[in-house]
């Protein structure tokens, strides 16, 4: 597959040219937070780095928050449950406010490694749609999804894909891409059982993977147990162009 990168990590110097262009988002191995006499504490700024998009996004316009469903046939796709917040911030001048209306992609493989609307050497799901959707963040900056557990691929470790932007008709167009992922010893608890036991042990772990050792050590998910599955957060902010 063509796993080309759309993008490296920035220097500072290099962030603030690209700014003029479009979004810009920077990586720092530490949150940082930013607090005045006046203001009190601002929220907690986070940079990510941003990842490759990967042969199998489709633009579905998906807008929901359930993500399991094949819509065409009302299959839910089985797994683990994995409640995910995704928590946006724009960063300006040192301090980072939520970032309301930002349109958020997500979109991964089923527990057997398979992509949905998609046409590959060894699958061909043209015409389903499960797995995928978006959703626009609230006053508070947060999407919220209801999905699975991913599987895996042949060549690849256990991810989700995120694509964030400016949803229709906004003044100033943006864009970022990335990559979550999950501790190894997490998806081999989790892969141990069925379904996702039938496929066999995967091939890769992080770190044998060519697009998470470019910066995935910084997007890794800290999921914590629930009653029906896990949930976790994934917090980041954005640099936007001015308005």
């Amino acid at each position: 597959m063509n796993d080309r990168p759309l993008g490296r990590l920035l220097s500072r110097r290099e962030a603030m040219r690209r700014l003029v262009g479009g979004a810009v988002w920077l990586i720092t191995g530490s949150m940082l937070t930013r607090q005045s006499a006046a203001s009190g504490p601002s929220p907690v700024c986070l940079f990510r780095p941003e990842q490759t998009e990967g042969p199998y996004f489709v633009d579905e316009e998906l807008h929901r928050s359930d993500i399991r469903p094949d819509p065409a046939t009302g299959e839910i796709k089985p797994g683990v449950p994995l409640a995910l917040t995704v928590a946006l911030s724009r960063a300006d001048h040192g301090r980072c406010q939520p970032l309301s209306g930002a349109q958020v992609d997500i979109w991964h493989c089923d527990a057997l490694g398979l992509y949905s609307d998609v046409k590959d050497p060894g699958f061909d799901m043209t015409g389903r749609k499960f797995l995928r959707g978006y959703q626009l963040t609230d006053a508070q900056g947060e999407a919220k999804f209801l999905t699975i557990y991913p599987g895996w691929y042949h060549g690849r470790t256990v991810h989700i894909h995120i694509k964030v932007r400016a949803p229709a008709g906004a003044k100033r167009a943006f864009e970022f891409t990335s990559q979550m992922y999950f501790e190894d010893s997490l998806s081999d608890r989790i892969h141990a059982a069925p379904p996702y036991s039938t496929k066999g042990k995967r091939t890769a772990r992080n770190q044998d993977d060519r697009i998470f050792r470019r910066g995935g050590g910084h997007l890794v998910l800290a999921p914590t147990q629930t009653a029906g599955g896990y949930a976790a957060t994934f917090a980041a902010s954005l640099q936007l162009p001015p308005d």
